[in-house]
Protein backbone atom coordinates (compact mmCIF):
# COMPACT_ATOMS: atom_id res chain seq x y z
CA UNK A 1 0.00 0.00 0.00
CA UNK A 2 1.31 4.05 -0.87
CA UNK A 3 2.68 5.68 1.78
CA UNK A 4 1.70 9.20 1.72
CA UNK A 5 3.19 12.23 3.03
CA UNK A 6 2.05 15.66 4.27
CA UNK A 7 3.58 18.11 5.91
CA UNK A 8 0.67 20.67 6.87
CA UNK A 9 0.53 23.06 9.28
CA UNK A 10 4.25 23.84 9.21
CA UNK A 11 5.59 24.17 13.00
CA UNK A 12 8.71 26.63 14.29
CA UNK A 13 11.77 25.10 14.63
CA UNK A 14 11.48 24.46 18.91
CA UNK A 15 7.90 23.05 18.23
CA UNK A 16 9.48 20.41 15.94
CA UNK A 17 12.49 20.02 17.82
CA UNK A 18 10.19 19.35 20.87
CA UNK A 19 8.11 16.92 19.30
CA UNK A 20 11.70 15.02 19.04
CA UNK A 21 12.17 14.55 22.76
CA UNK A 22 8.86 14.52 23.79
CA UNK A 23 6.05 12.26 22.62
CA UNK A 24 3.44 13.92 24.67
CA UNK A 25 3.85 17.13 23.10
CA UNK A 26 3.16 15.61 19.58
CA UNK A 27 0.01 13.23 20.84
CA UNK A 28 -1.42 16.46 22.43
CA UNK A 29 -0.71 18.31 19.09
CA UNK A 30 -2.51 15.60 16.74
CA UNK A 31 -5.50 14.87 19.82
CA UNK A 32 -6.16 19.24 19.37
CA UNK A 33 -5.89 19.23 15.46
CA UNK A 34 -8.26 16.10 15.60
CA UNK A 35 -5.76 14.09 13.26
CA UNK A 36 -7.92 10.67 11.94
CA UNK A 37 -6.52 7.61 11.57
CA UNK A 38 -5.24 6.77 8.19
CA UNK A 39 -1.67 5.97 6.44
CA UNK A 40 -0.31 9.60 6.55
CA UNK A 41 3.79 9.42 7.42
CA UNK A 42 4.78 12.23 9.77
CA UNK A 43 7.24 13.78 8.47
CA UNK A 44 8.65 15.55 11.07
CA UNK A 45 8.85 12.19 12.90
CA UNK A 46 10.38 11.10 9.80
CA UNK A 47 13.36 13.46 9.67
CA UNK A 48 15.61 11.68 12.48
CA UNK A 49 14.87 7.83 11.28
CA UNK A 50 16.04 9.11 7.54
CA UNK A 51 18.99 11.08 9.31
CA UNK A 52 20.42 7.82 10.69
CA UNK A 53 20.05 6.28 7.33
CA UNK A 54 22.25 9.38 5.81
CA UNK A 55 24.90 9.09 8.52
CA UNK A 56 25.71 6.06 7.67
CA UNK A 57 27.21 7.13 4.21
CA UNK A 58 29.19 9.60 6.90
CA UNK A 59 31.96 6.66 6.37
CA UNK A 60 33.39 7.94 3.03
CA UNK A 61 34.57 10.63 5.35
CA UNK A 62 35.46 9.32 8.76
CA UNK A 63 36.63 5.91 7.06
CA UNK A 64 36.56 2.62 8.91
CA UNK A 65 39.10 0.48 11.33
CA UNK A 66 39.09 -2.51 13.38
CA UNK A 67 38.18 -0.83 16.50
CA UNK A 68 34.83 0.41 15.00
CA UNK A 69 33.73 -1.91 13.24
CA UNK A 70 33.63 -4.18 16.68
CA UNK A 71 31.89 -1.44 18.31
CA UNK A 72 29.26 -1.52 15.69
CA UNK A 73 29.17 -5.31 15.94
CA UNK A 74 28.94 -5.24 19.57
CA UNK A 75 26.00 -2.96 19.44
CA UNK A 76 24.52 -4.59 17.13
CA UNK A 77 24.48 -7.81 19.34
CA UNK A 78 23.60 -6.20 22.59
CA UNK A 79 20.77 -4.08 21.67
CA UNK A 80 19.57 -7.20 19.24
CA UNK A 81 19.49 -8.87 22.45
CA UNK A 82 18.13 -5.68 24.43
CA UNK A 83 14.81 -5.97 21.95
CA UNK A 84 14.22 -9.43 21.65
CA UNK A 85 15.06 -10.34 25.40
CA UNK A 86 13.70 -7.23 27.04
CA UNK A 87 11.25 -5.29 24.68
CA UNK A 88 9.93 -8.57 23.10
CA UNK A 89 9.71 -11.47 25.60
CA UNK A 90 9.87 -9.32 29.31
CA UNK A 91 7.84 -6.12 28.25
CA UNK A 92 5.25 -7.54 25.81
CA UNK A 93 4.81 -10.98 26.74
CA UNK A 94 5.96 -11.37 30.70
CA UNK A 95 7.94 -14.57 29.90
CA UNK A 96 9.86 -14.42 33.01
CA UNK A 97 9.92 -11.93 36.06
CA UNK A 98 12.69 -10.16 37.81
CA UNK A 99 13.02 -7.42 40.27
CA UNK A 100 11.95 -3.67 39.57
CA UNK A 101 15.35 -2.39 39.43
CA UNK A 102 16.25 -4.70 36.57
CA UNK A 103 13.44 -3.87 35.38
CA UNK A 104 14.50 -0.23 34.72
CA UNK A 105 17.91 -1.15 34.11
CA UNK A 106 16.13 -3.92 30.95
CA UNK A 107 14.01 -1.04 29.60
CA UNK A 108 17.08 1.48 29.41
CA UNK A 109 19.33 -1.15 27.44
CA UNK A 110 15.80 -1.91 25.07
CA UNK A 111 15.67 1.75 24.55
CA UNK A 112 19.40 2.28 22.62
CA UNK A 113 18.22 0.08 20.16
CA UNK A 114 16.16 3.25 18.91
CA UNK A 115 12.93 1.80 19.08
CA UNK A 116 10.94 3.85 21.01
CA UNK A 117 9.72 3.45 24.73
CA UNK A 118 9.54 -0.15 26.16
CA UNK A 119 5.42 1.03 26.12
CA UNK A 120 4.91 1.98 23.33
CA UNK A 121 7.08 -1.45 21.73
CA UNK A 122 4.85 -3.87 24.22
CA UNK A 123 1.49 -1.83 23.74
CA UNK A 124 1.98 -2.49 19.81
CA UNK A 125 3.19 -5.86 20.02
CA UNK A 126 0.24 -6.87 22.15
CA UNK A 127 -2.20 -4.99 19.61
CA UNK A 128 -0.48 -7.39 16.94
CA UNK A 129 -1.20 -10.41 18.34
CA UNK A 130 -4.35 -9.96 19.65
CA UNK A 131 -5.48 -9.19 15.80
CA UNK A 132 -2.10 -10.87 13.66
CA UNK A 133 -2.71 -10.76 9.88
CA UNK A 134 -6.25 -9.20 10.11
CA UNK A 135 -6.66 -6.02 8.74
CA UNK A 136 -6.71 -4.05 12.41
CA UNK A 137 -2.99 -5.57 12.65
CA UNK A 138 -0.87 -2.30 11.58
CA UNK A 139 1.97 -4.27 10.35
CA UNK A 140 0.06 -7.03 8.47
CA UNK A 141 1.98 -7.81 5.16
CA UNK A 142 -0.80 -9.87 4.17
CA UNK A 143 -2.98 -7.04 4.80
CA UNK A 144 -0.80 -4.14 3.86
CA UNK A 145 2.22 -4.71 1.68
CA UNK A 146 5.57 -5.43 2.40
CA UNK A 147 6.46 -1.84 2.58
CA UNK A 148 4.02 -0.89 5.01
CA UNK A 149 4.96 -4.12 7.30
CA UNK A 150 8.44 -3.30 7.16
CA UNK A 151 8.98 0.35 7.92
CA UNK A 152 5.76 2.43 7.02
CA UNK A 153 3.57 1.19 9.97
CA UNK A 154 5.93 3.13 12.92
CA UNK A 155 5.92 5.96 10.46
CA UNK A 156 2.30 6.71 10.54
CA UNK A 157 0.30 9.14 12.61
CA UNK A 158 -2.11 6.80 13.54
CA UNK A 159 0.31 4.62 15.18
CA UNK A 160 2.49 7.11 16.90
CA UNK A 161 0.16 6.89 20.76
CA UNK A 162 1.13 4.20 22.78
CA UNK A 163 -1.71 1.58 23.16
CA UNK A 164 -1.90 2.37 27.20
CA UNK A 165 -5.23 0.08 27.05
CA UNK A 166 -2.96 -3.12 26.02
CA UNK A 167 -0.24 -2.04 29.18
CA UNK A 168 -2.03 -1.85 32.23
CA UNK A 169 0.42 -3.89 33.91
CA UNK A 170 3.27 -1.55 32.88
CA UNK A 171 1.91 1.24 32.78
CA UNK A 172 1.60 2.02 36.46
CA UNK A 173 5.42 2.38 36.76
CA UNK A 174 6.51 6.13 36.33
CA UNK A 175 9.70 5.21 35.11
CA UNK A 176 8.63 3.32 32.73
CA UNK A 177 6.36 6.14 31.48
CA UNK A 178 9.14 8.78 31.73
CA UNK A 179 11.64 6.62 29.10
CA UNK A 180 8.23 6.05 26.99
CA UNK A 181 7.41 9.76 27.24
CA UNK A 182 11.26 10.47 26.48
CA UNK A 183 12.72 8.20 24.37
CA UNK A 184 14.88 10.06 21.95
CA UNK A 185 17.10 10.74 25.00
CA UNK A 186 18.54 7.65 25.45
CA UNK A 187 19.76 7.61 22.24
CA UNK A 188 21.28 10.80 22.44
CA UNK A 189 23.29 9.72 25.21
CA UNK A 190 24.41 7.19 23.25
CA UNK A 191 25.86 8.65 20.31
CA UNK A 192 27.57 11.43 23.30
CA UNK A 193 29.08 8.60 24.80
CA UNK A 194 30.28 7.29 21.58
CA UNK A 195 31.57 10.39 20.36
CA UNK A 196 33.80 10.77 23.70
CA UNK A 197 34.86 7.29 24.04
CA UNK A 198 36.13 7.66 20.29
CA UNK A 199 38.43 11.01 20.90
CA UNK A 200 39.69 9.42 24.35
CA UNK A 201 40.92 7.15 22.43
CA UNK A 202 42.21 8.64 19.36
CA UNK A 203 44.00 10.58 22.21
CA UNK A 204 45.29 7.54 24.19
CA UNK A 205 46.08 5.26 21.27
CA UNK A 206 46.55 7.22 18.66
CA UNK A 207 48.04 4.17 16.40
CA UNK A 208 44.06 2.43 16.31
CA UNK A 209 43.20 5.48 14.12
CA UNK A 210 39.91 6.07 15.65
CA UNK A 211 37.74 9.14 16.02
CA UNK A 212 34.91 10.43 18.00
CA UNK A 213 32.69 10.78 14.44
CA UNK A 214 33.91 7.44 13.10
CA UNK A 215 32.15 6.22 16.73
CA UNK A 216 29.29 7.98 15.99
CA UNK A 217 28.67 6.81 12.37
CA UNK A 218 29.76 3.18 12.99
CA UNK A 219 28.47 2.71 16.22
CA UNK A 220 25.57 4.78 16.08
CA UNK A 221 24.47 5.22 12.58
CA UNK A 222 25.94 2.00 10.84
CA UNK A 223 25.05 -0.35 13.38
CA UNK A 224 21.28 1.21 14.25
CA UNK A 225 20.59 1.06 11.09
CA UNK A 226 21.26 -2.72 10.40
CA UNK A 227 19.27 -3.12 13.81
CA UNK A 228 16.50 -1.59 12.84
CA UNK A 229 16.42 -3.52 9.36
CA UNK A 230 17.12 -6.79 10.81
CA UNK A 231 14.27 -6.20 13.44
CA UNK A 232 11.62 -5.13 10.87
CA UNK A 233 12.35 -8.77 9.09
CA UNK A 234 9.88 -9.72 11.77
CA UNK A 235 7.10 -7.91 10.76
CA UNK A 236 7.45 -8.43 6.83
CA UNK A 237 9.61 -11.51 6.10
CA UNK A 238 8.64 -13.95 8.86
CA UNK A 239 5.25 -13.29 8.05
CA UNK A 240 5.75 -14.69 4.23
CA UNK A 241 8.77 -16.67 4.29
CA UNK A 242 9.83 -19.91 6.18
CA UNK A 243 8.29 -22.89 7.03
CA UNK A 244 4.58 -24.14 9.59
CA UNK A 245 5.00 -26.03 11.86
CA UNK A 246 2.21 -24.88 13.55
CA UNK A 247 -1.57 -24.24 12.44
CA UNK A 248 -1.77 -20.79 14.17
CA UNK A 249 -4.48 -18.27 12.43
CA UNK A 250 -1.68 -16.28 10.90
CA UNK A 251 0.71 -15.96 8.41
CA UNK A 252 3.99 -16.89 10.63
CA UNK A 253 6.44 -18.49 9.74
CA UNK A 254 9.89 -20.02 11.14
CA UNK A 255 12.70 -19.06 9.42
CA UNK A 256 16.06 -20.27 10.36
CA UNK A 257 18.08 -17.10 8.20
CA UNK A 258 16.06 -15.16 10.29
CA UNK A 259 16.75 -16.56 13.79
CA UNK A 260 20.57 -16.45 13.01
CA UNK A 261 20.21 -12.57 12.01
CA UNK A 262 17.75 -11.53 15.56
CA UNK A 263 19.40 -14.34 17.61
CA UNK A 264 16.00 -16.79 18.41
CA UNK A 265 12.90 -14.30 16.99
CA UNK A 266 12.94 -16.15 13.20
CA UNK A 267 11.05 -19.02 14.93
CA UNK A 268 8.01 -17.07 14.59
CA UNK A 269 5.41 -19.93 13.97
CA UNK A 270 6.35 -21.30 17.56
CA UNK A 271 5.77 -17.90 18.71
CA UNK A 272 2.70 -17.40 17.18
CA UNK A 273 1.67 -20.81 18.68
CA UNK A 274 2.50 -19.84 22.35
CA UNK A 275 3.59 -16.26 22.94
CA UNK A 276 4.23 -16.43 26.48
CA UNK A 277 6.73 -19.18 26.43
CA UNK A 278 10.98 -17.74 27.68
CA UNK A 279 11.95 -19.72 24.39
CA UNK A 280 11.21 -19.31 20.64
CA UNK A 281 12.95 -22.30 19.59
CA UNK A 282 10.84 -25.20 20.25
CA UNK A 283 13.45 -27.80 20.08
CA UNK A 284 17.10 -28.39 20.80
CA UNK A 285 18.40 -27.93 17.02
CA UNK A 286 16.28 -24.53 17.02
CA UNK A 287 19.23 -21.89 17.73
CA UNK A 288 17.70 -19.23 20.23
CA UNK A 289 20.29 -17.32 21.50
CA UNK A 290 18.28 -15.27 23.41
CA UNK A 291 17.05 -17.89 25.48
CA UNK A 292 20.05 -19.01 25.79
CA UNK A 293 21.44 -15.85 27.41
CA UNK A 294 18.28 -15.76 29.71
CA UNK A 295 18.90 -18.60 31.31
CA UNK A 296 22.29 -17.41 32.13
CA UNK A 297 20.51 -13.82 33.14
CA UNK A 298 18.72 -16.65 35.38
CA UNK A 299 21.76 -18.64 36.91
CA UNK A 300 22.87 -15.57 38.54
CA UNK A 301 19.35 -14.50 39.59
CA UNK A 302 18.91 -11.54 38.03
CA UNK A 303 15.80 -12.83 36.24
CA UNK A 304 13.45 -16.05 37.31
CA UNK A 305 10.78 -18.10 36.10
CA UNK A 306 11.23 -18.31 32.83
CA UNK A 307 7.73 -19.63 31.23
CA UNK A 308 8.46 -22.96 29.64
CA UNK A 309 6.87 -24.17 26.23
CA UNK A 310 4.33 -27.38 28.04
CA UNK A 311 4.87 -30.58 26.39
CA UNK A 312 1.35 -30.78 25.69
CA UNK A 313 1.53 -27.34 23.38
CA UNK A 314 4.25 -28.34 21.41
CA UNK A 315 2.56 -30.97 19.96
CA UNK A 316 -0.74 -29.35 19.65
CA UNK A 317 -2.45 -27.97 16.61
CA UNK A 318 0.31 -29.30 13.98
CA UNK A 319 -0.32 -27.87 10.50
CA UNK A 320 -0.16 -31.56 9.48
CA UNK A 321 0.49 -34.86 11.20
CA UNK A 322 3.92 -35.04 12.56
CA UNK A 323 4.76 -31.92 11.24
CA UNK A 324 8.61 -31.22 12.62
CA UNK A 325 10.10 -28.28 10.52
Amino acid sequence: MAMTVKAKGALPLWRVTLNWFDNDALTARSAANGHKPGREIDWTRVLPFLGLHLGCFAVFLVGASTTAITVAVALYLIRMFAVTGFYHRFFSHRAFRTSRVMQFVFALLGATAVQRGPLWWASQHRHHHAHADKPSDMHSAHQHGFLWSHIGWFLARENFATRSSRIPDLNRFPELRFLDRFDALIPVILGVALYGSGELMAHLHPALDVSGWQFVVWGLCISTVTLYHATFTINSLAHRFGSRRYATHDDSRNNLWLALLTLGEGWHNNHHHYPRAARQGFYWWELDVTYQILRLLAVFGLIWDLKPVPTGMREARLEKRGARL
